[in-house]
């Protein structure tokens, strides 16, 4: 859109502008949820004349196409989660590329990180999960292609890089059959001016053991990894199709922290599947307390259109019920992450500043990835810090989920 002359902003608290775009999820309830109010709040704007176009694109609008024509007429027009050529073209403009930066894109995150997608779709079949329907099979970026992006933006001033895919271990299977995460993770670490690699979505079958070696040896690998691991019993494992057992996944989780000593484990989990006893869910209590996960998230289970449980399987576990466990699942977790933020106290840790926020600057260790785990507040009266920059802070408090740190060692 900016390279047609459109001059955008996202997320905008108060748009001025004349068109919006919304892009949508279609992945859970609460997520399905929070992008139609968002679609009829700006509805309203442009009923009110705020606005004079409203588009929505991305996975609900995917899924869900012919329904949102019929409910919400507001709308001027409709695409899917990879349609925005045809945007253009219904804004009577065109795809433009400019051939001397092929990876130019408007980053909405501070200028000092990025998300980069290595890859789109999944072809793993978990009974509850959408994300196939909406994306389709695995497709692996070029590996020279994504090594080029990240030169590029490094160029731009990125120093975090956050990689990210529906299912990051499955890299390159789609291509040769071989699993080359590990490869390109250890090319990207090579890149001069890469900081920091932080890695999102992984799946605990067939993982591959190489990537830890790559992890554990290079210094601008975060010690972080994110693999959702859903459930522990194996009646429900075998029921969400997740191709792994209770003590695989007790054996998987010593072996990553043996293999990586200090990595902080992000994961997510889901109770009330169809079919989850009590006894399912403490012995996901029991594991949650063995496990001590760093980084933690848990959502309760809702039936979606299409899935093998939606269509298979009756949703039989009452919503009072799923939110008990909801609700004793994250107090444990909060506890585990009071106790872990807690023993960093007198350590120094690597820090990057996000932003000053009252008064305070904001910061992360590498421990931390943007938006979903604890952050690190620094008094802003000590000195001024600068958003972007790395500082060695000594960690002086703790709570759940922040750090405080109030001596600055130095500017690294």
């Amino acid at each position: 859109m900016e390279a047609n002359g459109f001059r955008c902003t996202h997320d905008s608290d108060n748009p001025q502008g004349e068109v919006v775009v919304v892009n949508t999820c279609g992945f859970i309830n609460d997520a399905k949820e929070e992008s139609i109010n968002t679609i009829l709040e700006f509805a309203q704007a442009k009923t009110e004349g705020r606005i004079k176009k409203l588009y929505v694109m991305g996975c609900l609008s995917e899924r869900y196409l012919a329904d949102l024509e019929q409910e919400i007429p507001e709308v001027d027009g409709w695409y899917g989660k990879f349609n925005y050529q045809k945007l253009l073209a219904d804004l009577n403009k065109e795809a433009r590329q400019n051939a001397e930066k092929p990876f130019s894109r408007k980053l909405t995150t501070p200028s000092h990180y990025a998300y980069l997608k290595i890859s789109e779709g999944c072809d793993r079949h978990c009974a509850y999960c959408a994300i196939p329907l909406i994306t389709g099979h695995h497709q692996s970026r070029p590996m020279a292609e994504i090594l080029d992006e990240v030169r590029w933006l490094v160029g731009q001033g990125v120093k975090e890089f956050q990689v990210i895919a529906q299912e990051l271990t499955y890299y390159g299977v789609d291509i040769d059959g071989r699993q080359h995460i590990a490869e390109l993770i250890s090319k990207m670490a090579d890149i001069e001016g890469v900081e920091w690699i932080r890695l999102h979505y992984a799946y605990p079958t067939h993982f591959p053991w190489e990537l830890l070696d790559v992890i554990r040896e290079r210094r601008n690998v975060c010690n972080y990894l994110d693999i959702a691991l859903q459930h522990i019993s194996d009646p429900i494992l075998a029921r969400m199709k997740r191709n792994v057992t209770r003590a695989e996944t007790y054996d998987f989780i010593e072996r990553i922290r043996r293999e990586v000593p200090g990595i902080h484990l992000r994961t997510t989990l889901m109770v009330g599947f169809p079919g989850e006893t009590e006894a399912d869910f403490n012995e996901l209590i029991e594991f949650t307390k063995w496990a001590r996960f760093e980084r933690m998230g848990a959502f309760a289970y809702s039936a979606e259109d299409g899935t093998f449980s939606g269509d298979n399987y009756e949703d039989d576990v009452p919503e009072e019920i799923k939110q008990a466990r909801l609700d004793k699942l994250m107090r444990i977790q909060q506890q585990i992450s009071a106790e872990i933020e807690a023993a960093k106290i007198g350590q120094v840790l690597k820090v990057i500043i996000d932003r000053k926020e009252g008064n305070y600057y904001v910061g992360r260790t590498e421990f931390c990835s943007p938006e979903v785990d604890p952050e690190v507040l620094i008094a802003a009266d000590e000195r001024e810090l600068l958003a972007g920059q790395f500082y060695d802070v000594k960690v002086t408090g703790a709570e759940e989920f922040e750090l405080y740190g109030t001596t600055i060692i130095e500017n690294l």
